[in-house]
């Protein structure tokens, strides 16, 4: 079945129908993902490496180092998604780029990612009420809980106060920035917080210890996403299938953020995230059937 087609299951009281959606779905679980059309991917693979236009690497699809197409995938078809929060992810500098899947991110939401390399981290200290990291831990909330304690991080001096007045007149703005700055107020209101910015940590688990205790991290509220499973190929042993990839992480958040936050019902609207995933995902699983000692670097030929 093709990657790219869109295909939802109805429920269905026949029960042998039933089994055979069930499993349908545990041999590709991200078969009903509504993504533009893979076929550039295809022809990709199919003619190999090709090179990056910026650094002159030899690449296949993207150059993971410069986060652009490769010059075999016309960057107008690589679908562009909108995010409805900024997103920053802090890459460990020994994180292998190739493996990494937070290019996908950089290359399919360029204006709300940006990537950084420990220990170069922004400055979150006094904008605590509205970011959130996405990270396991004892201490970590769900999803649908984040409005519940965010607003524990509003500092006083931001809430202000009705008895304060102030001598000086109203500077004149221009109405385009008052209609932004009303509407930024009214989408605050709307998911019950003032969350602007998300971070995700890119790294290999065994990895993530010494940027989890990061003094600039300490304070940001952790959010876990408990109720989701992993589809990556490079899994690590001895962790559990809820610890997701990065690319993963992001769009499992912005689904649930969507849903429980926004309040609204989701109809794929970042399901492009997963454009380049879920054909790497295809890939290692063709080769897998076809030869049980292929790896996933031959069959992606990164």
């Amino acid at each position: 079945m093709s990657l790219n087609s869109s295909v939802f299951f109805k429920e269905d009281k026949d029960n042998e129908s039933e089994l055979q959606n069930t499993s349908l779905m545990k041999e590709n679980p991200l078969q009903n993902l509504c993504l533009a059309s893979q076929e550039i991917l295809q022809k990709a693979q199919q003619s190999g490496r090709a090179k990056c236009l910026k650094c002159g690497g030899s690449r296949m699809f993207y150059c993971y180092t410069c986060y652009v197409p490769v010059e075999t995938v016309p960057v107008e078809q690589i679908p562009v998604v909108k995010l409805p929060l900024k997103i920053d992810i802090i890459k460990h500098p020994h994180e292998t780029d190739g493996k990494s899947t937070a290019a996908h991110a950089k290359l399919l939401a360029p204006e709300d990612v940006n990537l950084y390399t420990y220990p170069c981290i922004p400055e979150y200290e006094e904008r605590k009420h509205e970011i959130v990291l996405v990270f396991p831990g004892p201490n970590s909330v769900s999803v649908e809980d984040i409005s519940l304690h965010l607003h524990k991080h509003i500092p006083s001096n931001a809430l202000g106060s009705k008895d304060d007045k102030s001598d000086k007149q109203p500077i004149k703005r221009p109405k385009m920035e008052i209609e932004q700055n009303e509407d930024a107020e009214n989408n605050s209101r709307r998911d019950g917080t003032s969350l602007k910015k998300v971070v995700f940590i890119d790294s290999t688990w065994n990895q993530t210890h010494k940027i989890i205790a990061d003094e600039r991290l300490q304070g940001l509220l952790q959010v876990e996403l408990k109720k989701r499973k992993t589809c990556f190929w490079r899994h690590q042993k001895g962790k559990p299938d809820t610890f997701l990839s990065t690319i993963e992480a992001i769009y499992y958040f912005l689904v649930d953020y969507h849903t429980a936050i926004l309040k609204e019902k989701y109809k794929g609207q970042y399901d492009n995230l997963m454009f380049f995933f879920s054909f790497m995902y295809q890939l290692i699983k063709n080769a897998k059937n076809s030869s049980g000692k292929q790896q996933e670097n031959s069959a992606l030929n990164l």
